[in-house]
C-alpha cells in the first residue's frame, strides 16, 4: 500500500474502533500511540547505527546508567526494552494496559535535561485518557491492543522525503477534524488554507539563510509545519528553520510538539509554550536566567488561525507594547488583539498571515480605530476573501490578511477568491489552481476584473477605512438583460456580440463570417449549423494548430524530466518546474486559462508524486513489485481482510494488459462482450413472449429472467405438442436453453482466463526490462496529462458554440411570434369551447370565457 491507501485504511478502522468516544478525544489516543511508536523506532534505529546487537537491545534497562545517559544525550530520552512499542507487540496476549501506564511514567522520568521543554508532559493527555478506552482493565487492554495492531505497520524512516508517518499523522488529524464538529477549529486549519498562507510567506522569505517562524495559536502544528515545508523549497537547509509555537489547550499543545518532532525537526529548532497567547506574551523573563534578562521574540514570519471573535480581557493592557500604537480590541472580540500580537513579533523585514472572520474588515468602534491605524501606519499588504464553509465546524465567512512591518508601497491588494472552490461533502475546498492564482496575484499585485484590485490609501480613507471586499471588488455575476428591439423584431444585438470580445480578439475573421452585414445595430447568423460552422472555421483550425505546435515537444520534455530522471527528481519542487514550462508554452495562446491547465497538471501530479516517492525510497525495482489485493469481506458479522488477486505496486495490471498483453486482453474482453449480448438476447425473448407464456414457471417472479431448471422442465412438457402456439413457445425456449449453455460455458472460460491473465500480468511486471519500465511509466504518467491538456482548446470552442447558440435562441422567437402563437391558441380554444355541452350555468360560464379570449 502507498501512504494514501495506508492512511485511509487506518482511518476507517480507527473510526469504527472509537465507537461512542468523541472524534475530538479519540484522536489524542491514536496520535499519542503513533508518536510513542515513532520514539521507540527512533531509539532502535539509533542503537543499530551505533552497533548495538539485538541482544544488546534486549538487555536495555534503567539500571545500566552509562547506556541510559549515552542514549539520552543523543536522542533526548530513554526507553527500556520492556517499554518499547515493538516489545508490546511481541508480548501478544501477555500485553496489558499496565505496560502502557508504566512505560509512559518511565518516559517522563527519563527525559534528558536539555530536552525537557520538548518532551515534558507530552504524554499526559494519553496517560489520563487511558481509562476512557474501557470500563475495566481488560476492556482498556483490548482497545489499546487494537490500536497497536492498527498502527504497527506504519514505516517511520522518512527516506527521500517519503514522509509516510507525517502524511498519515496529518491525514488522521484532518479526518478527525472533519468528524469533530465545532471542536475541529481548536486544533486544525484545512491543509489547503495552510498551503495558501505558506506559499505567500515562503515567497517573501526566499533566499534567507536562517528563518524563524511562529504560530501563537498552533493547534496541532499543521499550519506551522506547512509553512516550514514551503520555506524549505526556497532555503538551502531545512535545519536553518526554527519553529516557535504557543497553544492554550494542553492536549492540543501536545499535538503540536508531537507533529513537529515526527517531521524530523531537530529539538534544538523547536521552541514551544503551553499558555494563553494574549495573557502570556512571548517577551518573557526566562525562568532559567538568574538575572531575568528580558527576551522579546522577533521572527521572520508569523502565521495564525486564532479562535474567531473570542472574548478576552483588555484590562490594564493600554501600555502593552503589542497594542499601545494601535488601540485595544473590544472585550467581546479578540480578533484584532491576536492580529496586533502577531504583528508585534514580526521583524522589520518580516511578514505575517492571519485567518480572521470577515467582520474585522468593517466593524466599527475600537476595531474601526485599530483598522484605521494599521492602514495609516501602512501595515496591511493584502486581504484575501475565502469561500464560505471552508473551515470545519463553522460557516463564518473568513479572510486571510497579509501584513508587514515595512512596505515600499502604500496601497492594499484586495482579492475576492470566494468563487474558486470545489464542493467536498458539507464543506468547500480550495483547489490547487485556486491557491496558485491567489498566490500569483499577491506576488504580482495584479488588477483582475471581478477578482482583485489594488486600492489606494486615499480611496480607503474616503470610505472611512472600511475594507469590506464588495466595496472594492465586485465579483457578482452580471444580470442578464433583454434588448427591447430584438425582442420585438428579432436579430442579435451587436452590443451583446461585443460582450464576447475576448473570443473575437482571438478569432476576428470568425466574427465577420458568422454574422451577416447590417446597417442597423442588429445582425443575423449566416449559418443554421452553428456548431459545424465554428468548428470548421479557419480561425478555429489555426487556434488548435497553434496550441498543438506549442505543446508538440511537451511529451519529450516530460519524458526527460520525469521518466529519465525519476530517481533524482526533487519531488517538492518539480510541480512548480512543470507548471512554469506549461505557462511559458501558453504565453502566446489566447483564451486558454493557465490555471485550468495548472489544475490538470496538479490532478495528475498528485498520482505521479506517489509513484516517484516509492521509486526513490525502494529503487527502480519497486516498479516490478506486485502486492496482494486486499479487500474487506463480512465473515461472522465482522469485516475481515482477504486477498482478491494481485495489484502492481506502481504499474496497474490493466495498463500492462492494454500495452503488452493485447491479444489475451482482447480475447477476454470479447467473451465479456458476448456475455452482455446474451443478456440482451434474453430480454428480447422475454419481450416477444405472450402473456400466457409469461404466466408459466419459466420466468422468475419479477418476469425479468429465466429460471434454467424450469426452462428445461417446460421443454420436456411441450416436446410432443404440435399446436402453432406450442411450437412458437418451444422455439423460444430452445433459444433460451442454447443461450444458457453458452452463458455457462462462457462464465467458466472467463473465470479461468481472468485468473490466467492475472498470473501472466504478474509475471510480466516482475520481469520487466528497464526499457519497458520507462515505457509503462510514460504511458501512466505522461499520456493522461497530454490527453487532458489537448482538450483545452476544444473546451474553448465548445463554450463559444454554446454562447452563440444561446444568443440565437434568446432572440429567435420575437414578441410578434409569441403574439401570433397566442392568437392561434385562442382560436383553437374557442373552437373547442363551441363543441362543449353542459347545463345552463356551464354554458354561460364558457360563453364569458370565450368572450375574454376574443378581446
Amino acid at each position: 500500500m502507498n501512504k494514501h491507501q495506508l492512511a485511509n485504511k487506518i482511518w476507517e478502522s480507527a473510526n469504527k474502533m472509537r465507537s461512542k468516544i468523541e472524534a475530538n478525544e479519540y484522536k489524542d489516543y491514536i496520535l499519542g500511540f503513533i508518536f510513542y511508536k515513532y520514539l521507540s523506532d527512533q531509539e532502535i534505529k539509533f542503537l543499530k547505527e551505533n552497533d548495538f546487537t539485538e541482544e544488546d537491545i534486549k538487555n536495555l534497562t534503567e539500571d545500566d546508567l552509562e547506556t541510559v545517559q549515552f542514549i539520552q544525550k543523543n536522542i533526548g530520552y530513554f526507553i527500556a526494552y520492556n517499554d518499547l512499542f515493538s516489545t508490546w507487540i511481541d508480548m501478544g496476549r501477555d500485553f496489558d494496559v499496565s505496560n502502557v501506564r508504566d512505560a509512559l511514567s518511565a518516559f517522563s522520568r527519563l527525559i534528558y535535561g536539555s530536552h525537557k521543554k520538548v518532551f515534558d508532559r507530552i504524554f499526559d493527555t494519553l496517560q489520563t485518557g487511558l481509562s476512557k478506552l474501557g470500563d475495566s482493565s481488560g476492556a482498556q487492554t483490548k482497545s489499546i491492543n487494537g490500536l497497536l495492531q492498527l498502527i504497527k505497520d506504519i514505516p517511520m524512516d522518512g527516506k527521500q522525503d517519503y514522509d509516510v508517518l507525517g502524511f498519515i499523522y496529518e491525514y488522521l488529524i484532518s479526518m478527525f477534524a472533519a468528524n469533530a464538529g465545532k471542536k475541529a477549529g481548536e486544533f486544525y486549519t484545512p491543509h489547503e488554507v495552510s498551503l495558501l498562507m505558506s506559499e505567500i510567506i515562503a515567497n517573501h522569505l526566499t533566499g534567507r539563510n536562517e528563518v524563524k517562524i511562529y504560530d501563537p495559536t498552533s493547534g496541532s502544528g499543521s499550519l506551522l509545519i506547512n509553512i516550514g515545508r514551503s520555506i524549505g523549497k526556497y532555503v538551502g537547509d531545512k535545519d536553518d528553520i526554527k519553529y516557535y509555537a504557543q497553544e492554550l489547550k494542553e492536549n492540543t499543545y501536545n499535538l503540536t510538539r508531537m507533529n513537529l518532532i515526527m517531521r524530523g525537526i531537530k529539538p534544538d529548532n523547536i521552541e514551544t509554550r503551553n499558555g494563553d497567547t494574549l495573557e502570556e506574551d512571548w517577551p518573557y523573563f526566562d525562568e532559567n536566567d538568574p538575572v531575568n534578562t528580558y527576551s522579546p521574540l522577533y521572527v521572520d514570519a508569523v502565521v495564525s488561525n486564532p479562535p474567531y471573535s473570542q472574548a478576552w480581557d483588555p484590562s490594564n493592557k493600554e501600555t502593552d507594547l503589542r497594542y499601545n500604537r494601535f488601540g485595544l480590541a473590544p472585550k467581546g472580540k479578540a480578533d484584532y488583539a491576536f492580529l496586533l500580537h502577531d504583528l508585534y513579533h514580526v521583524k522589520p523585514d518580516g511578514i505575517m498571515t492571519i485567518v480572521l472572520p470577515h467582520g474585522v474588515l468593517f466593524r466599527g468602534g475600537e476595531e474601526g480605530e485599530i483598522r484605521k491605524n494599521l492602514i495609516e501606519f501602512n501595515h496591511i499588504d493584502a486581504i484575501i476573501g475565502l469561500p464560505a464553509n471552508i473551515f470545519f465546524g463553522t460557516s463564518i465567512p473568513t479572510i486571510i490578511m497579509v501584513l508587514k512591518q515595512n512596505r515600499e508601497n502604500n496601497d492594499v491588494l484586495i482579492i475576492d477568491a470566494s468563487k474558486g472552490f470545489i464542493k467536498e461533502g458539507k464543506n468547500n475546498k480550495l483547489r490547487a489552481s485556486d491557491i496558485k492564482q491567489i498566490v500569483d496575484t499577491v506576488l504580482k499585485r495584479e488588477n483582475i476584473e471581478k477578482y482583485s484590485r489594488v486600492v489606494s490609501k486615499e480611496e480607503i480613507s474616503a470610505n472611512n477605512y472600511n475594507l469590506n471586499i464588495p466595496r472594492y471588488v465586485d465579483s457578482s455575476e452580471s444580470i442578464e438583460s433583454w434588448d427591447l428591439y430584438a425582442s420585438m423584431f428579432g436579430g442579435i444585438p451587436i452590443h451583446e456580440i461585443d460582450e464576447l470580445n475576448e473570443y473575437w480578439s482571438a478569432f476576428p475573421k470568425l466574427r465577420k463570417d458568422l454574422f451577416t452585414d447590417s446597417d442597423i445595430p442588429y445582425v443575423s447568423l449566416s449559418t443554421e449549423d452553428i456548431k459545424s460552422f465554428i468548428r470548421e472555421h479557419s480561425d478555429i483550425k489555426k487556434f488548435k494548430k497553434t496550441f498543438a505546435t506549442a505543446f508538440d515537444s511537451f511529451s519529450n520534455y516530460l519524458r526527460s524530466e520525469l521518466v529519465e530522471n525519476v530517481e533524482s527528481i526533487a519531488v517538492t519542487k518539480e510541480e512548480h518546474i512543470l507548471s512554469e514550462n506549461i505557462f511559458e508554452r501558453l504565453k502566446t495562446i489566447p483564451l486558454i486559462d493557465k490555471y485550468e491547465a495548472y489544475q490538470l497538471l496538479d490532478d495528475e501530479w498528485a498520482k505521479i508524486a506517489i509513484d516517484i516517492e516509492i521509486i526513490q525510497t525502494e529503487g527502480l525495482e519497486a516498479v516490478k513489485k506486485v502486492d496482494p489485493n486486499l479487500i474487506l469481506k463480512k465473515k461472522d458479522g465482522k469485516d475481515q481482510e482477504i486477498q482478491d488477486g494481485w495489484i502492481g505496486r506502481i504499474i496497474p495490471f490493466d495498463l500492462v494488459q492494454r500495452i503488452i498483453l493485447v491479444n489475451e486482453s482482447n480475447a477476454l474482453r470479447g467473451k465479456n462482450d458476448r456475455l452482455a449480448e446474451i443478456s440482451n438476447e434474453y430480454e428480447e425473448i422475454i419481450d416477444s413472449m405472450t402473456e400466457d407464456e409469461k404466466e408459466t414457471e419459466v420466468l422468475n417472479d419479477a418476469n425479468d429472467a429465466f429460471v434454467p431448471k424450469e426452462v428445461t422442465k417446460k421443454l420436456k412438457e411441450i416436446k410432443s405438442e404440435i399446436s402453432p402456439e406450442a411450437i412458437a413457445f418451444k422455439d423460444k425456449l430452445q433459444k433460451v436453453e442454447k443461450l444458457q449453455n453458452e452463458e455457462k460455458a462462457l462464465k467458466s472460460e472467463i473465470k479461468n482466463e481472468t485468473i490466467h491473465l492475472q498470473n501472466i500480468t504478474k509475471e510480466v511486471i516482475t520481469n520487466l526490462s528497464d526499457d519497458l519500465i520507462f515505457e509503462l511509466l510514460e504511458k501512466k504518467w505522461i499520456e493522461p496529462l497530454i490527453s487532458n491538456l489537448y482538450k483545452l482548446p476544444d473546451r474553448i470552442v465548445y463554450n463559444l458554440v454554446n454562447k452563440i447558440q444561446a444568443l440565437h435562441e434568446k432572440y429567435e422567437t420575437t414578441y410578434f411570434d409569441v403574439e401570433k402563437e397566442i392568437e392561434k391558441t385562442e382560436r383553437l380554444l374557442c373552437d373547442m369551447i363551441d363543441e362543449l355541452e353542459g347545463n345552463e350555468f356551464d354554458m354561460k360560464g364558457l360563453r364569458e370565457f370565450k368572450s375574454l379570449l376574443q378581446r
